[in-house]
């Protein structure tokens, strides 16, 4: 099948572009231009730069700059891209320019199609639906916005489902008692409420993190327009923009105190990576230990079962993995690595911009997306459904030998050595050894060994 093209001009000329696209010349230049990857822009950015048109339309607007009915065929247009529509028409390579001003002008064009054909007369991607703008705020607050609404939308609501899942779960088994382990090692006793409370804390450690970022995250470039200073802006616009994209979106944004430090860093925006992947540590500690505590069933610790989803093997019958604790692992892994490239493209504020934004959106949006969906599926999938094993953790636990770390302050620490290098050589339970080996006797020892009574801390008594 042939395709059919139409022709469009721009200030450098004629280009031919799919009839079918919404988008004109400058988006076909950058499709054209740009074949790095198969990594469009996110859907959420798409969406983020649509409020920014929609908005400052409505502002310039009520300012008196644009003409109410050419700010309302803008306006209608936008909406129908937040509301998912016309994605098929941002094309565009994630690597592409470093401003992603091709992204800006996709949008414009796209609006300005969209809303030409709503109001039935020409509407300009440039006079009208960028007035007022410069891809060197545009794009900048597209990534602010865009991260703040998917992390209170999704990320946020994910991270606290995980925290309740732990709660539910703390209260379910937390009164069995386990064999702790530092370095991989027997170690002193703890129950599971403990062990999982460690978790939890990591998690709302995170989460306080991640919302304590967001404030800077939340004050927007968008008035700068080209260097920071604001030029072709309203000087009302900036304050007004950020009041009216907090009653379309419902979450508050107030404009930059200082555009310079919007357009020529990423430094909110860094800062907001490094919380995510202190929560992506978190969410791949916990999978590892999940993994280990699950490992087995005969030759590994067998301390819990995780839920069966799906056979693990396609020669050895039987065989089930930890499917999920394995996938929010390598969640886990990548946003750690896109918080390195975010890093690196923080760099690049070269004098008044920064000219690796598309990457930046690409990277932050993706780990909050993986953070959103790694936390849910731990929590529904694996926190939620396991069960403990406990005769396999009274076993462990009546053989563990650093029980005798409770006799120090009885017997010193080299008599407890002593007795403990014997009950690992004869495979014995350290009670037994130590009601051998000591003048206490085993009433004594039953009280000062008692694993549930260990968990608790403190001097023998």
């Amino acid at each position: 099948m042939t395709q059919k093209f139409r022709i469009e001009k721009d200030s450098m000329g004629e280009v031919k572009v799919p009839s079918f696209a919404l988008y004109q010349a400058q988006t076909q230049r950058a499709v054209d231009n740009f074949h790095f990857s198969q990594h469009k822009m996110p859907v959420a950015f798409i969406q983020a730069l649509a409020y920014v048109k929609q908005t400052a339309a409505t502002t310039n607007a009520q300012l008196g700059l644009l003409e109410g009915d050419i700010a309302v065929a803008i306006e209608e247009a936008a909406q129908t891209i937040i509301d998912g529509h016309h994605t098929e028409h941002f094309p565009i390579d994630v690597f592409q320019t470093g401003s992603g001003t091709s992204s800006n002008m996709n949008a414009n064009e796209v609006i300005a199609t969209l809303a030409s054909a709503k109001l039935g007369a020409p509407v300009n991607p440039n006079d009208h639906v960028n007035m007022g703008q410069s891809s060197n705020d545009v794009i900048p607050t597209a990534i602010q916005v865009s991260s703040a609404l998917t992390i209170e939308n999704s990320l946020l609501p994910a991270l606290e489902h995980l925290i309740s899942s732990l709660k539910s779960k703390r209260k379910q088994i937390g009164q069995n008692v386990k064999t702790g382990r530092t370095h991989l090692m027997d170690a002193m006793p703890i129950t599971f409420d403990q062990e999982l409370g460690g978790w939890q804390y990591q998690i709302e450690h995170a989460k306080q993190a991640i919302e304590h970022q967001l404030t800077a995250v939340k004050a927007l470039a968008q008035g700068g327009t080209a260097v920071g200073t604001g030029i072709n802006a309203d000087p009302r616009f900036a304050a007004a923009f950020a009041d009216n994209l907090t009653q379309a979106t419902r979450c508050h944004f107030t404009a930059s105190e200082n555009f310079f430090f919007n357009l020529s860093s990423q430094d909110a925006i860094v800062a907001l990576s490094g919380a995510l992947k202190t929560a992506a540590v978190a969410i791949l500690k916990i999978s590892n230990d999940l993994r280990w505590m699950n490992s087995g069933p005969l030759a590994g610790l067998g301390e819990i079962e995780l839920q069966g989803l799906q056979p693990g093997s396609s020669i050895m019958p039987g065989k089930v993995n930890p499917v999920i604790p394995e996938a929010a692992a390598m969640a886990a892994a990548q946003v750690i690595g896109n918080d390195t490239t975010i890093t690196v493209a923080g760099q690049s504020g070269n004098f008044q911009l920064n000219v690796m934004l598309p990457v930046v959106a690409h990277n932050i949006l993706e780990s909050i997306e993986l953070l959103s969906n790694s936390a849910t599926a731990l929590a529904d999938k694996a926190i939620a459904s396991f069960n403990v094993r406990e005769d396999n953790l009274k076993q462990a636990l009546d053989k563990n030998p650093i029980l005798v770390t409770a006799l120090n302050p009885v017997i010193g620490y080299l008599k407890a050595a002593d007795i403990a290098k014997k009950a690992y050589a004869e495979g014995k339970a350290i009670i037994d050894v130590a009601d051998r080996e000591t003048d206490l006797g085993r009433e004594v020892l039953e009280r000062l060994l008692a694993p549930a009574k260990l968990t608790q801390g403190g001097l023998a008594e």
